[in-house]
């Protein structure tokens, strides 16, 4: 019992220092700490309301029952910006995918207006400083799958008029143009139409994000791209080996790129022992309802949640600390180079799969304390928490201004949809 308490409280990193909390303070409010994603929005959506276009607003001050996202724990978070995610199913027929992506866009705009004393739009690193110096959260949109384009050039841009930041290239599944990390591959890679779009991408001034793609899409559009890019929510391969994060030789190439990974919290990118827990789990749940002959309680709910029941009582799942968030930055800073990690939480995307300590948007200042107890300069924290991602806003905003106006030359629609 002894032992136990003693790796558990070696697990749990302590409550900050009154000193540690307010450095942490003060280096916020000299850089707004911004998140690469959060979920918020698409979760309000599905969960509220029977129609989506009538979402009622008038109550996202303190929701801590359903969602790890509300305005008073945003501020609480001491948070300065946050890209908010517009996915929708990749599973969806093109043009739907199109409607939702619009809808979502329209959402996180509502949402600004109905709170303009907590949220302002933003586009630029400019936007964002001076959101920030106003006393507001900036509210940057990224786009999650680039199925949500429709093989379309055209959506991209005007997602871009829209006021879209950043596009993921893939979500789970694998496009018409560009390899998924959790799907089958399909093109080794980027096609053609694929490198377009991260030209076209570079030209309008939306970020590159890498998050879900393929190692080799990783290496090809980092091959390509004349701006840097960004992980919106990807943390190291090297900790824990699930193919949506970023390994050590890509690291390397990100910081020759000048791009940032910004580290995701869900527990099955930060624990590799939940990682292989997580594929257990699956597996279990499967065995119990596999077809005929060999299923154990086929057409039995009841039966299967019991087993399944005692199979968790049996196996419970690893513990997954802040600590081992803190870990994986500290991981990409010693491999890339401190300029190039950021935070990408992934809040209210995961399903609850948070580490403890860092439940929600409210615990930001925690994460940052334990790096500086571990040693962090203060302008390193500051770099992590919004310096670098503002460095590659400005660097890309360079990059599309220097662009020859009008098309690339590619051809609106993509011929391999």
């Amino acid at each position: 019992m002894i032992a136990a308490l003693i790796a558990l409280a070696a697990a749990a990193p302590a409550a900050p220092s009154p000193a540690l909390a307010a450095r942490v303070a003060q280096i916020l409010r000299e850089t707004p700490l911004i998140d690469g994603h959060n979920d918020w929005p698409e979760a309000l959506r599905e969960n509220e309301g029977e129609a989506r276009w009538s979402l009622d607003l008038r109550d996202l001050g303190a929701r801590p029952a359903r969602y790890e996202t509300d305005l008073a724990r945003l501020r609480r978070g001491r948070v300065g910006g946050q890209f908010w995610s517009v996915w929708v199913s990749p599973d969806l027929p093109g043009k739907e995918q199109v409607e939702q992506t619009l809808e979502q866009i329209d959402l996180v705009k509502a949402i600004v207006r109905r709170y303009p004393d907590t949220f302002a739009l933003a586009r630029t690193a400019a936007d964002v400083r001076r959101a920030h110096r106003a006393g507001r959260i900036a509210a940057l949109i990224g786009v999650e799958g680039g199925g949500q384009i429709d093989g379309n050039l055209s959506v991209l841009r005007s997602y871009a008029a829209l006021g879209a930041g950043y596009l993921t290239l893939t979500h789970s599944r694998t496009i018409a143009w560009a390899d998924s990390a959790t799907d089958d591959p399909r093109h080794d890679g980027l096609t053609a139409f694929g490198r377009d779009v991260v030209r076209e991408c570079n030209r309008l001034n939306v970020l590159v994000d890498l998050s879900h793609v393929s190692e080799k899409v990783m290496r090809d559009a980092l091959a390509v791209t004349r701006a840097p890019v960004i992980f919106s929510h990807s943390s190291a391969r090297a900790l824990d080996d699930h193919p949506r994060n970023v390994s050590d030789d890509v690291l390397r190439l990100v910081a020759r790129n000048g791009g940032v990974v910004m580290v995701n919290f869900a527990t099955p990118y930060i624990s590799d022992a939940m990682r292989r827990w997580s594929a257990d789990s699956a597996a279990e749940k499967t065995r119990l309802n596999a077809p005929p002959y060999n299923g154990i309680a086929i057409g039995q709910p009841d039966k299967a949640a019991s087993l399944y029941a005692a199979w968790l009582a049996a196996h419970p799942a690893p513990r997954v600390t802040l600590g081992e968030v803190a870990d994986h930055i500290d991981h990409i800073a010693r491999v890339a180079g401190v300029d190039h990690v950021g935070i990408g939480s992934d809040f209210d995307g995961v399903g609850g799969q948070l580490p403890e300590g860092l439940g929600d948007v409210s615990t930001y200042p925690a994460l940052l304390a334990e790096l500086l107890r571990r040693g962090w300069r203060d302008a390193d924290v500051a770099k992590l928490a919004g310096g670098n991602v503002l460095r590659v806003m400005e660097a890309a905003e360079r990059v599309a201004a220097a662009s020859a106006p009008g098309a690339t030359g590619a051809d609106q629609r993509g011929v391999e949809r």
